[in-house]
Formats: structure tokens, C-alpha cells, sequence
């Protein structure tokens, strides 16, 4: 029996470093796109997936006549300390999930993302009916995940290596909301704050800003440090985009959180929120922040929905994939909104 594929052997395969290639296969930001498929597609051709037949029944057992179901279903979280069932964001989410499962009469496991071992090491499939996966999972498990024909549905996370179901709040129709109250209200100058590469919702909340000044003809004078790695150290950051673009009158945020650490460096260097400049958040985790503007996101929906595309799924294995987006409500602090006038 062949030994397990180790990080050196892709290092070597690809020219690439050990750290390139364990953060590619670990779904960490750091590598680029292009580079962490190049990598995935080299370590899956030299054996470093699992390849055993992993056994499962073919199909799961139809709801009795009362609409109950019986088996386990496992929520996955990612190996991420701010992602669990604390979160202000994915605990939420987690209680929707769980509620409907509960109702359902699934037994519900939830298990954080190995980092080393297989998954099946620790599972037997067989016994697992469905999967719900709640934000961002690495590549390399989701690959593992496809071999094992489990029905899989995702919460807030999309994979091109691995087509399923997914449930998202709609980000760009929400944050083309967001930018018409505020163009409509005669900003002009904005910046946007969020790592774009941490999560797909953050990336396509990106795209529906920049699409948002472009169909206005405003230009997009951008701070790229704001949009990267580098915004996870906000206080350092902030006293750089103020030294070189100076203070906008906008901050767009990909979420509360990072609204929430931005507005404490302005503090740091002597800005006051919102007599200096607004902001704006997502996902209504932070009620207290003086924010312009916020969306509110349906996180127990989300995860109930997730559900019954689960079970809907089970149900129809070959229909096509389906990727759903559920609305969020626009809140807006007239408040603050009457400051410009």
C-alpha cells in the first residue's frame, strides 16, 4: 500500500514553497485563485485525496406519513475560531439548522473541520443521511466530500472544485440597496473595507459595490490595502489609507465586524463616527454601532432553509444544483441620514 502524499511531494511537483501549497489546500487566503487549483488539481493527480471506496447507502429512507425523517445529519463548521455556534453571525444560523432538524427527527452531529486526518477517519458514512456545511471549508474536504456521494448543502460558501446546493443572503442586491440610499443622499467618496478573499460573500459584496459607482459614473479611487490580507490589522492599516487617500466620507464594510474594529482605529487617530465620516455594515450583529446603515440578514432562516434544501435534495439526487439567495432588509438610521442635510 502506497504512503500518504506529503506537502514536500506537491512542493516539489509544482515548484511551489510548503507554506503555497498547505495554504492552498487548507482554502487559506495568501495564494492566488489560479495558483490553489493548480496545486489541487496536481495533489488529487499524485494521490494526496483520499481514494478508497467510501460506502454509504445509495439512497436514504422517504419521510414516514407523519413527515418525520430518522437518521444523522452532520453539521460542519470550519477549522476557523471566529465561525462556531458563539458567533453573533453563525450561532444563529446554527439554531436554525438544528431547530429544523429537530423537527424533522434527525439526529444532528456537528463536527469543526479536521485538519489533518481524513474526515472518514472519524465518521462512518454510511450512517450520515445529509451534510450542511456553515462557512468557508477548505477545498481539499470538500473534494473528499464529493467522493463520498453525500448530499451536501451550503450555507454562505461556494466551491468551484465542488457543485452543490448553497443558500446565500443576496449580497449584491443588498449592497446595490445600500449604494443607492447613499448616492442618493450625495456621497461621493467611499471606501470599501473587507478582505475579499475570505469568503465569496464578501468578494461578490465587493463586485455589487464597484458595479454600483461604475453604472453612476463615480470613480472608484480604492485603497487596495482595505480589500486584502493586510485589513485584518486594521490599526495598522488605517493610519496608511488615511496617510495616502486621506479620509473618505464613506466606509462601505463587508460586515458589522469589520465596521466595528474600523471605527475603533479612527478613534485611535482622532476621527469621530459619524461627525467625520459614516459607515455602513452587514448582517445586523451589532445593533449599538453608529452605522448609516446596515443590512439585516435572516441568519435563522438561512440555516432552516438550508435544511429543506437538504431534504429536498435527499429526495431528488438528480436534479440540477440550485443556488438560493434569501433578501435582507435594508435598516437605515435617519438619524445619521439627516447629518448631510
Amino acid at each position: 500500500m502506497r504512503k500518504k502524499v506529503t506537502i514536500q511531494e506537491i512542493a516539489d511537483a509544482t515548484g511551489l514553497s510548503k507554506y503555497a501549497v498547505s495554504r492552498a489546500l487548507a482554502g487559506k487566503s495568501g495564494v492566488s485563485s489560479e495558483t490553489r487549483q493548480y496545486i489541487i488539481q496536481t495533489a488529487e493527480h499524485l494521490g494526496y485525496f483520499s481514494t478508497r471506496t467510501i460506502t454509504r447507502q445509495q439512497s436514504a429512507p422517504p419521510p414516514s406519513s407523519d413527515g418525520s425523517w430518522s437518521g444523522t445529519v452532520l453539521i460542519l463548521f470550519p477549522d476557523v475560531r471566529y465561525q462556531n455556534t458563539d458567533s453573533l453571525y453563525w450561532g444563529p444560523i446554527f439554531n436554525g439548522i438544528s431547530s429544523a432538524l429537530n423537527k424533522k427527527g434527525f439526529n444532528i452531529l456537528t463536527l469543526t473541520e479536521p485538519s489533518n486526518d481524513s474526515i472518514f477517519t472519524l465518521l462512518n458514512p454510511g450512517a450520515i443521511q445529509g451534510i450542511i456545511s456553515v462557512g468557508s471549508i477548505s477545498t481539499s474536504l470538500l473534494l473528499e466530500l464529493k467522493r463520498s456521494s453525500i448530499p451536501v448543502v451550503m450555507v454562505d460558501h461556494s466551491d468551484h472544485e465542488f457543485v452543490c446546493d448553497s443558500i446565500f443572503s443576496d449580497n449584491m442586491g443588498a449592497i446595490s440597496q445600500i449604494m443607492n440610499e447613499l448616492c442618493q443622499a450625495g456621497y461621493r467618496r467611499f471606501q470599501f473595507i473587507g478582505n475579499i478573499q475570505e469568503a465569496p460573500s464578501f468578494k461578490e459584496r465587493w463586485i455589487a459595490f464597484r458595479s454600483s459607482l461604475e453604472e453612476r459614473n463615480i470613480p472608484l479611487k480604492q485603497n487596495f490595502r482595505l480589500i486584502s490580507e493586510e485589513v485584518e490589522d486594521i490599526h495598522t492599516v488605517i493610519p496608511k489609507v488615511l496617510e495616502e487617500d486621506g479620509l473618505p466620507e464613506v466606509f462601505v464594510c463587508a460586515n458589522d465586524i469589520y465596521a466595528d474594529f474600523t471605527i475603533e482605529a479612527l478613534g485611535h487617530a482622532g476621527y469621530e463616527v459619524p461627525r467625520d465620516c459614516i459607515f455602513t455594515g452587514f448582517d445586523y450583529t451589532h445593533p449599538g454601532l453608529p452605522l448609516y446603515a446596515t443590512m439585516n440578514v435572516k441568519k435563522e432562516l438561512l440555516g432552516k432553509r438550508s435544511v429543506e434544501q437538504l431534504l429536498w435534495r435527499i429526495m431528488n439526487p438528480d436534479q440540477p444544483y440550485e443556488r438560493k439567495l434569501l433578501h435582507a432588509d435594508l435598516i437605515v438610521n435617519k438619524h445619521f441620514s439627516s447629518i448631510r442635510s
